[in-house]
């Protein structure tokens, strides 16, 4: 079953319990997933909207939804954060698990020592092997300011 398939049937159990905050979710991300089936269809590389689009974009929601949290935890408004949170909880069920910060940096030191990175120039080495084996399940903006971190020393 599809990604897209897993959102719809949610969405329909969700009108089915009348709870208003997944409702709106769910719709937020339809209507993201038509956007993407829009623009797919149109311009010179026209593809049907797969699997790894609609993760793309459950990503970059919960980028959104992250950023958002983080304000309204500076700004103390408590209401705003717990329906940001909701809405990132939902997203977050659609993805497979992010790995947490002790894993990453754990797998970032393990790839540094097997690539043979010394420096900050060689942290492109070492977000390409990244890439190939974590791509679903690891935070590259995470990763990312660890490497810096770690290859500066």
């Amino acid at each position: 079953m599809s990604l897209k398939d897993k959102i719809n049937i949610s969405y329909q159990n969700s009108l089915k319990s009348k709870d208003r905050m997944q409702i709106s979710t769910y719709r937020l991300i339809i209507s993201g997933i038509k956007d993407l089936d829009i623009a797919n269809r149109s311009g010179p590389n026209k593809k049907d909207t797969d699997d790894e689009d609609v993760k793309k974009l459950l990503k970059k929601m919960m980028k959104q939804r992250a950023e958002s949290i983080d304000i309204y935890k500076k700004n103390n408004r408590i209401d705003l954060l717990e329906i940001e949170q909701k809405e990132h909880d939902i997203l977050a069920s659609f993805l497979p698990k992010q790995l947490s910060d002790e894993e990453t940096k754990k797998i970032c030191s393990e790839l540094i020592n097997s690539t043979g990175a010394t420096s900050l120039k060689d942290m492109g080495k070492v977000m390409g092997e990244l890439k190939k084996k974590y791509s679903d399940n690891l935070d590259f903006a995470k990763a990312g300011s660890l490497l810096k971190e770690l290859l500066k020393n």
